[in-house]
């Protein structure tokens, strides 16, 4: 059996003990991110049932209709597997698989649609969210979760530097977007999710949808991008003025983001909890002035999806451990003039330390 399969039995035994000490019968997933954990098995979603059932037991079967099964087998060969046909039931499937006492934990994400037949199939059990266990399995990167976040964050530094090489004036978000999308796929990128080019006031909208505002010299640029390479995610942001001549106003701003990620840097460390290194980065902000400029948390986890467990957030008193990764990304924005945000992405070191995973440079970029 290859290395990487005795990784994901591995991940599967630690599921079963976390349904055990749950009282739990079963964990249920459909196509996402923690099935791909569990199994090595990433697949869409569609109207037809897959689902992988974990038994407290320790079982593991895959429910999976026929047409998929060669696809699944592939990905997973080790993995006890269920087929279906177009004419059967897969939701009485699961149930006959589901053995002991107790509730079932299902996928965050799963279809409403699935989720309610499942129960019809499955009545008289408690249902649960999945994230109440897999949240602690997945938080906590082993080595190959972390040399693929150190190497799909080095590949989104490599487009950045290339893209400071164009030229942004006179060209719509659009076009710079489209570019930016092809650099991430040369250096690297399997797939590009999201690529956020808010020029001028648009930078004060931290979710931006990118569109056809062509940039003039003078606009200060938040650009915020990422995708995944062999499955795991990028997320980087910087901050661009497009000619020499920058307000003083810009300047003062971008230095106060940058000493709020500092000082996040700083606080993240293991033991401390998620609030207070956003409380960190926040003080800074605070105290300069534009503390109600700064509409977000400080960060989120980063794995397998682009946002999941820990959020640096206000409120969050789950302690950080060593293998734990998140952004950090305080920001200001000042509605209808500009806005600026610094982000990276960061894992928490076996010594206790917070090792940043993106090397751009941090400084205000003047960009053509």
């Amino acid at each position: 059996m290859p290395a990487e399969r005795l990784t994901y039995q591995s991940r599967r035994e630690q599921a079963s003990e976390a349904l055990r000490a749950r009282g739990l019968a079963a964990l249920l997933l459909s196509p996402g991110s923690d099935l791909a954990y569990l199994a090595g098995y990433r697949v869409f979603a569609s109207e037809r049932l897959t689902c992988l059932v974990i038994g407290a037991d320790g079982d593991a079967t895959l429910v999976v209709p026929e047409l998929e099964s060669p696809r699944a087998n592939a990905a997973a060969p080790d993995l006890a597997q269920r087929t279906w046909g177009e004419t059967d039931d897969p939701y009485a499937l699961v149930a006959q698989l589901v053995t002991s006492k107790g509730g079932v934990a299902v996928a965050d994400q799963m279809w409403a649609l699935f989720v309610l037949r499942l129960q019809a199939a499955l009545a008289g059990r408690g249902f649960q969210l999945a994230s109440l266990l897999t949240r602690g399995l997945r938080m906590r990167k082993d080595k190959y979760e972390r040399d693929a976040l150190r190497a799909v964050s080095a590949a989104a530094d490599r487009a950045f530097a290339r893209v400071l090489e164009h030229e942004f004036s006179g060209r719509t978000e659009r076009e710079v977007a489209a570019e930016l999308a092809t650099l991430l796929r040369a250096e690297g990128h399997d797939e590009v999710t999201f690529t956020i080019v808010a020029s001028g006031p648009n930078g004060a909208s931290p979710h931006h949808e990118t569109g056809e505002r062509r940039i003039a010299t003078g606009d200060t640029i938040v650009l915020d991008f990422g995708g995944t390479r062999d499955w795991y995610c990028s997320d980087i942001t910087r901050t661009l003025h497009v000619g020499p001549d920058v307000e003083d106003e810009v300047r003062q701003v971008h230095d106060i983001v940058r000493r709020s990620q500092e000082a996040g840097y700083a606080a993240a460390r293991t033991g401390a909890t998620a609030a207070s290194v956003d409380a960190a980065s926040r003080r800074v902000i605070d105290d300069a002035g534009y503390g109600e400029r700064f509409i977000h948390r400080t960060g989120h986890g980063i794995g397998l999806d682009g946002h999941e467990h820990p959020y640096l957030v206000r409120g969050n008193e789950e302690r950080l451990e060593p293998g734990m990764a998140f952004s950090i990304e305080p920001g200001i924005y000042i509605p209808s003039r500009f806005g600026v945000r610094i982000e990276d992405i960061a894992i928490l070191g076996d010594d206790g330390l917070a090792e940043p995973l993106n090397r751009a440079d941090h400084a205000l970029a003047i960009v053509r």
